[in-house]
Order: C-alpha cells, then structure tokens, then sequence
C-alpha cells in the first residue's frame, strides 16, 4: 500500500498534476485481505475513507457480510466498477456509495427507484465507451449529455462525473489518446454541470498515463493485493 500510494504521488508530480484518489480493486479477494488493506490505508492516510471497487453484486454482498462481524475494521466507501443489469439495481442502489458504470437510462430509473431513503444521495459516474469497443459496456460520447441530464433529475443521485476502460494497446500513445478523449469529455460535461469532480480511469498497468491527462480517480488491484490465482 505505501508503495502504490507514492507511485501514484510521483506519477502527479511528475506530470503537474494533482494526485488523484485511490480506489482498491477487491474482486475475488476474500474479506480479511480487504480489511487489511483498509486498515494498512488508514494508517498511512489518518482521515481519509478508503474506497473499494467491485464488480459483481452478489460478491459484494457476501464480503460485506463478513466485514460486518470482524473486528476495528474500518469505515469502506464502496464502489461498483462491473457492468450493472437492471435487475440488480435494487441490491446495488442498498450495498453501494457508488456506482461508476452507469450507461442507459433504464439503469438511472432504477437506482432512483430502489435507492434507501435513509442514505445519502448514490453518487453516479457515466461509464463510456471511449474507444467505441463492440465487446465493452458504456455509451458513446455524445450520449453523455442526456444521461447526465437524467441523472440530475432524481434529488436521491448525484452525478459526479465520468469512467471509462480504453482498449488495451502496446503502444502507450494510443491508450493516452484515449485517456485524452476522456479528458475533454469531461470538461464538456463540466462546462453544464459544473459540480462534477471525478474522471476515473487508469489501472495497475497504465495509471501514470491517466494521471497525466487527468484522472482524479485510479483503480488498482494487482499491485495492491498481487496477481490472481
């Protein structure tokens, strides 16, 4: 954890930017490895909450349930990074703080349904599919705007931005221009929603090239907990 938060320190500076938040991926990883690490974050980050990513809804649900018996685990901001169907928007819009792979506006409707009148606002990031990959989740670009206007409809939603997956690429030119992409998306958005403040995107593998074009959020799972069994 030390390790990953300076490179992601040096990675700012070095490109003049600020330093973005960190959000652990902990697919797969069982509930003891999550609150180790949360636990190791707080140490070295007094104050902050630490933010977790997960994909799957069922899972989450499961690791939660055995956090909730341990003990001196810390507070979890929990993220939901997996692609979202809209039978599952009931469960995600009660488990989660917030949901970064928005992409229709069925989804919206759904989590503003299902969403705990006892929580605060679910905060929602608008996934795109920057590279416009037949195989990935996400909407184009230029439905960006309507989505985000249905997001701002619901008072128990809060929009703060947008996440994308750009395609893999050996050349790192290609994935920046990509995070580039993103970056402008964003500022457009900003330009009628100027609230907005998170742009996630970069991982384990690329996060310095999103750092330098402007990622306020990275999500990084391997060189947190290692590589998967």
């Amino acid at each position: 954890m030390r390790d990953t938060l300076q490179h992601i320190d040096n990675a700012a500076h070095s490109s003049g930017r600020p330093a973005p938040r960190l959000l652990a991926v902990g697919k797969t990883r069982p509930a003891d490895a999550v609150a180790a690490l949360a636990a190791a974050f707080c140490d070295l980050r007094p104050g902050e909450v630490p933010a977790f990513g997960e994909n799957y809804v069922q899972e989450t649900a499961a690791k939660q349930a055995g956090l909730a018996v341990m003990r001196d685990v810390p507070t979890i901001e929990w993220h939901l990074i997996g692609h979202l169907q809209s039978n599952k928007a009931r469960e995600a819009a009660t488990l989660f703080d917030w949901v970064q792979t928005v992409d229709r506006p069925k989804l919206v409707t759904a989590l503003a349904r299902h969403r705990p009148d006892n929580r605060p606002p679910l905060n929602l990031l608008i996934q795109v599919n920057i590279d416009d990959e037949a195989s990935k989740h996400g909407c184009r670009p230029d439905e960006v705007p309507a989505l985000a206007r249905a997001i701002a409809a619901h008072a128990n939603l809060r929009l703060r931005g947008l996440m994308a997956i750009p395609a893999p690429a050996e050349d790192e030119s290609v994935r920046r221009r990509a995070f580039a992409a993103m970056r402008e998306c964003f500022e457009t958005l900003r330009a009628d929603h100027p609230h907005i403040d998170t742009l996630s995107m970069g991982m384990s593998d690329d996060y310095p090239l999103a750092i330098a074009e402007g990622a306020s959020m990275v999500r990084i799972g391997t060189a947190l907990f290692g590589a998967r069994g």
